[in-house]
């Protein structure tokens, strides 16, 4: 547990001896094992947990065992499961005889490639980076040092990778932007004749599709990350440390600032420019560039508060109708009366 306190810069309440051999949910854990206790939506996991130690915020009175207090359970999570977590393992024999390397391509030190990867004419391995089976490295790429290209990765010709980025299973680097021009009502493919450049510290998601520039680069920069089924359009630059959430589509030429979160299914248009720090609800639309800080929600996208009104008011549009249809005719009857003639319809004095 002192191990544990330190990498995490923490405290520990009560037995800082302890043993701990791994890292588990509040339902699963059993003895040995540490969990983390955010908030109380999660007390009855918490009374029934067999977990052995407790990462929380604050010392809670229900659970008797070691607990390391830290100012972000969430994010000691991260360091505690890292810690705990099997490296990925290289191919045994470095370079398998059975995956195909063109003989003008380099491998860098300690490099591990799989059976059935391939790698195509001067591109560039570096140390330590992992191919598994079926990943295809096309002609003049770049790939840096400690690296991984999970099974079916295509990287296709002439893109860069740097260092340590990971790409998960099916992901394609490099295909060709969605460019056409038309003549006659017939689509005219534009050739798409630049390239992909992914900077260190990236994490590109399963059956991710980040397309080639038309001229120039997309651009995915330092500290990335991308959930599954994400789509990056061509020329788009995408800025450090972004966040980018399942199923979001990127059109062309949008420019994405520093630390912007874009949430699920969210959709962006052409030419857009989103600026540093914007949250982006999940389902969203963007049509028109947002200004730094933005936090917005909707289709199309309205500040984030005034999205939140407008939900509300819809759940009571039926009411509101009703109460409008009535108010109406309320209205009508009373136009109606006021339009007779003196004497019809009214009572005189008695």
């Amino acid at each position: 547990m002192n191990k544990i306190a330190a990498l995490t810069g923490g405290n520990v309440v009560g037995d800082a001896g302890v043993s701990i051999r791994g890292i588990n949910s509040l339902e699963a854990a059993v003895e040995g094992e540490v969990s983390f206790y955010t908030g109380p939506r999660y007390k009855e996991a918490l009374m029934k947990t067999r977990a052995t130690a407790l990462i929380v915020s604050s010392r809670t009175d229900l659970f008797a065992g070691p607990q390391l207090v830290v100012a972000d359970p969430s994010l000691a999570h991260a360091k505690v499961a890292a810690f705990f977590v099997e490296p990925v393992r290289p191919y045994p024999g470095g370079v398998s005889k059975r995956a195909s390397i063109h003989e003008s391509a380099r491998i860098g030190r300690d490099a591990s490639v799989y059976p059935l990867a391939y790698v195509g004419e001067g591109a560039v391995i570096g140390e330590e980076t992992i191919l598994f089976p079926g990943v295809y490295v096309g002609d003049r790429v770049r790939i840096g040092k400690g690296c991984v290209l999970y099974p079916n990765v295509s990287v296709m010709d002439d893109c860069r990778i740097g260092n340590q980025v990971i790409l998960h299973a099916g992901t394609v680097i490099g295909g060709d932007g969605f460019g056409f021009a038309h003549e006659n009502g017939v689509a005219v493919k534009i050739p798409q004749r630049g390239i992909v450049q992914i900077d260190d510290h990236v994490e590109i998601g399963a059956n991710n599709c980040i397309d080639r520039a038309v001229m120039g680069k997309t651009w995915i920069r330092s500290g990335v990350k991308t959930d599954n089924l994400v789509h990056v359009g061509h020329n788009v630059a995408v800025g450090e440390n972004s966040i980018l959430i399942a199923q979001v589509g990127i059109s062309g030429s949008v420019d994405i600032g520093r630390g912007v979160v874009l949430g699920g299914q969210v959709g962006v248009s052409d030419h857009v420019k989103i600026g540093d720090g914007t949250f982006v609800v999940s389902q969203s639309g963007i049509p028109k560039s947002l200004p730094p800080g933005s936090a917005v929600a909707g289709s199309p996208t309205m500040p984030y508060r005034l999205w939140l009104k407008t939900r509300r008011l819809i759940q009571r549009l039926p009411q509101t109708n009703e109460r409008l249809r009535k108010l109406e005719k309320r209205l009508a009857d009373v136009e109606s009366r006021l339009g007779e003639p003196e004497g019809r319809g009214r009572r005189g004095p008695e």
